[in-house]
């Protein structure tokens, strides 16, 4: 072992014991994965040879080596924000290293004899003590404590297939997105196009060393693209690449992955007893089982798919005076006349609002949000090591001053960066068992938003806003942890759960009071007009219904997956048709895929879940509106809701904590009537 590994100390001697990005050289991680096993096993043969009967305090909760967590930690989340050629092979070799590690403690039947010796017979215990002691009992059996020898090897060989093709289709989609460029060289090519995004691609050209203009398929490129670009040929050929990605015959190719993916989690699933990986993975979350699951979503379909129909026509009816009256419309077509009717209707569009929205005063809105809700502040540590020269670090102080966390800020593409935005930890929070101390939590936010010009700072659109305030909603969950157990803290909660905080966030984005206080002209320093909030106000729910039916779609093709009772061998074009026809607007385009693209429910968290974000908006539509009625800075309200939610992790059930904050369960009354749509109340 080299002797400088920073992951094999017992502290890292960093500002709050951040990760130090600035001396992690590449041979430390895999040096420090394989020893950081080797302490994890030698932990385990002491819980398993201790000669005492087995208690909570000697089985469940003994303290242990944290090597191997710090590692990884780093390790996997670089792989999705600054990644290269040598970090994916090693991550290709690790990854089913690492499997066959956690598959041998949980399938230990020594150490699982001693957590069911401590589950059937205990000493009384708190409520937070119990929830890990039954979460811990619960996972061994959910990994397979209960099986045969037999089924257990065969369990884990599929535990391990899957870490490797899951992390073989999210490699591929980086590689694939990363691998097209549209080069402009013809000025008249940029017809429509706003001058920041002409300038953006003359700058993406001048990066590779080209003359003329470069677009690509990152969300800050593609989508202006497809909204004002007036070439319909380069805008249906910037389509075809972005929903074609991973389906051509090369080695970035996920469609053979999909039924490897599909089919290797059903029969996990199986082997453990459930019917569908569906069932297995409802068992644990607020929304229960398949039916509830179904219900939603159809519930919202019936309830928005009216609306979208008429937005559907309304849109088609703009393009067929260009187009003329037989055309039918085409998804490539839709952004672009979609746009035209938003500005025909309110004169309003994100170009018109992006000088109001630099990068630096959303900032300080996005931060003046928290500090004026929970009284938090962020303080910028350029001492604090990061991982690339785009990297920010922020210590967060709570309202008496105290130390409450550390946020990394990640905000612009590049080609080692998955698109895309997301929150993780670098650390998580937990009260150490030796002298009580609050170990507290490191987050980061990470996102691709437009990055600055030759001539020009960051101005965001009000959409990049709003996914700015979603991440951060996920990093203040994390920030506010205050639970005793790292597995029950932070973020670490039902998966339809954790996108409250987030969706939560999201509402400020159309609040004229916070727009005030941060949204001022980049050049001026005039604050965003009245007559232009009002016109965001108005126009807010432009398009809702064909936006929820879209997320519907994509909920209904992660149920058709995973409530699969059979091996999936068919054509995954066609199955993903089939799965969401009932939401399809527009006749499908041959030779497109979203499947192979669609790395939540593939190589994500979100398998069987990815309806979350729809529960979740129910959940958050209704907690919004206790605000509304207090007043939607009322700091009271806001204390509630960070100590009866955001800090309390998972130590109890969801709904307990919702209820405890809201006074009852949510219904959909409250999302219904933010979308302006009047129909029969009906329970989540």
């Amino acid at each position: 072992m080299t002797n400088d590994n920073p992951f094999l100390n017992k502290t890292f001697g960093t500002v709050h014991e951040t990760v130090p990005f600035d001396k992690i050289r590449f041979e430390h991680y895999e040096e420090a994965m394989l020893e950081g096993m080797k302490r994890d096993d030698a932990d385990i043969e002491r819980i398993v040879k201790n000669p005492e009967q087995p208690t909570f305090e000697n089985t469940i909760i003994p303290k242990g080596d944290r090597t191997l967590g710090r590692v990884s930690n780093a390790f996997f989340n670089l792989i999705s924000a600054d990644t290269n050629d040598a970090m994916d092979a090693l991550a290709q070799k690790m990854s089913p290293i690492l499997t066959e590690h956690s598959n041998k403690i949980m399938l230990n039947s020594d150490l699982w004899q001693r957590v069911k010796a401590v589950h059937n017979n205990h000493r009384a215990l708190e409520p937070e003590e119990e929830t890990l002691l039954n979460n811990m009992y619960q996972s061994f059996v959910r990994h397979g404590a209960l099986l045969s020898d037999e089924d257990k090897q065969r369990f884990a060989r599929l535990q391990t297939e899957l870490s490797q093709v899951t992390l073989q289709y999210q490699q591929n989609m980086l590689k694939d997105t990363n691998a097209f460029q549209l080069h402009l060289t013809e000025k008249s090519d940029l017809s429509g196009l706003p001058e920041s995004q002409v300038e953006a691609a003359a700058l993406a050209a001048k990066e590779r060393g080209l003359e003329g203009w470069v677009f690509t398929l990152h969300a800050p490129s593609y989508g202006p693209f497809m909204t004002y670009a007036d070439n319909a040929e380069l805008r249906r050929r910037m389509y075809m690449a972005r929903m074609t990605i991973c389906t051509r015959d090369n080695e970035a190719n996920n469609l053979p992955l999909i039924p490897h993916i599909v089919n290797t989690r059903r029969q996990l699933a199986n082997i453990l007893g459930y019917e569908t990986f569906a069932d297995f993975i409802l068992e644990k979350r607020m929304a229960g089982d398949i039916a509830h699951v179904r219900n939603l979503l159809n519930d919202l379909l019936e309830a928005y798919m009216p609306k979208a129909r008429e937005e559907m026509e309304e849109v088609t009816a703009l393009a067929r005076r260009t187009e003329g009256s037989d055309y039918e419309m085409r998804p490539w077509d839709f952004s672009y006349y979609s746009h035209k009717l938003q500005m025909e209707k309110y004169n309003l569009d994100s170009e018109m609002l992006r000088p109001y929205f630099e990068l630096s005063q959303v900032k300080q809105g996005v931060f003046g949000l928290a500090t004026r809700l929970y009284g938090i502040t962020f303080h910028r540590r350029e001492d604090i090591a990061v991982y690339h020269p785009d990297v920010e670090a922020w210590e967060v102080q709570d309202k008496d001053g105290s130390y409450l966390g550390v946020l990394y800020t990640d905000f612009h593409p590049r080609s080692s960066k998955q698109s895309g935005a997301w929150m993780t930890t670098y650390k998580e929070q937990w009260i150490d068992e030796d002298d009580g101390g609050d170990s507290r939590p490191h987050a980061s936010v990470t996102m691709n938003f437009t990055k600055p010009t030759e001539t020009k700072p960051a101005l965001l659109t009000l959409g990049e806003v709003e996914t700015f305030l979603h991440e951060f909603g996920h990093s203040l969950h994390a920030l506010f942890s205050k639970v005793r157990f790292e597995s029950l803290s932070c973020t670490n909660v039902y998966w339809d759960f954790v996108e409250l905080p987030s969706q939560f966030m999201e509402n400020y984005s159309t609040e004229p009071e916070f727009l005030a206080t941060f949204a001022r002209h980049y050049q001026t320093g005039e604050p965003l007009p009245q007559e232009l909030i009002d016109r965001i106000i108005l126009s807010k729910n432009f398009m809702c219904g064909y936006a929820c039916v879209r997320q519907v779609s994509l909920g209904l093709l992660d149920l058709a997956y995973y409530t699969l009772k059979e091996d999936f061998r068919g054509d995954v074009m066609q199955f993903e048709q089939e799965a969401w026809k009932a939401c399809q607007l527009m006749t499908p385009v041959e030779g497109t895929c979203m499947s192979v693209q669609f790395g939540h429910i593939m190589s994500g968290g979100y398998a069987a879940g990815y309806y979350s974000y729809k529960w979740s908006e129910v959940l958050d539509a209704d907690a919004f509106s206790v605000f509304k009625a207090h007043g939607i800075f009322d700091n009271r309200t806001a204390d509630r809701f960070r100590h009866e939610i955001l800090s309390r992790g998972a130590t109890e059930p969801p709904m307990t904590l919702y209820k405890r904050f809201r006074g009852q369960e949510p219904t959909i009354d409250a999302l219904l009537r933010r979308s302006g749509i009047n129909v029969p109340n009906k329970q989540p």
